[in-house]
């Protein structure tokens, strides 16, 4: 089966982590599934700890490139905006899009 992964690895300061993960859960993440473009996600938390703060991955699968495709045109700018305004410069992201290979 053809898997994409649309992978977000965020960094968020000591001070927000409980309040950005209960962001995540809460209202984030079911706003992305809510575009009814990816099939599951998973959220996990990097063990190896940094100063400056935690480090965070989530990970939105699709099996279909053209809804990825879609997700970035008409959603991934609006919910982007979103955290922006609420997290301001307490975080920082970047994406990255991976195929499962085996």
């Amino acid at each position: 089966m053809f898997m994409i992964s649309y992978n977000i690895t965020t960094k968020v300061t000591w001070d927000n982590v409980d309040e950005w993960i209960d962001w995540q859960i809460e209202e984030h993440i079911p706003e992305v599934m809510a575009t009814d473009l990816f099939d599951d996600y998973k959220m996990f938390r990097l063990l190896e700890e940094e100063e400056d703060g935690a480090t965070f991955t989530i990970q939105y699968f699709t099996s279909i490139k053209d809804r990825y495709d879609q997700y970035i045109s008409q959603f991934s700018k609006i919910l982007r905006d979103k955290a922006f305004k609420r997290w301001g410069n307490k975080f920082i992201s970047h994406r990255t899009l991976m195929e499962l290979v085996d």
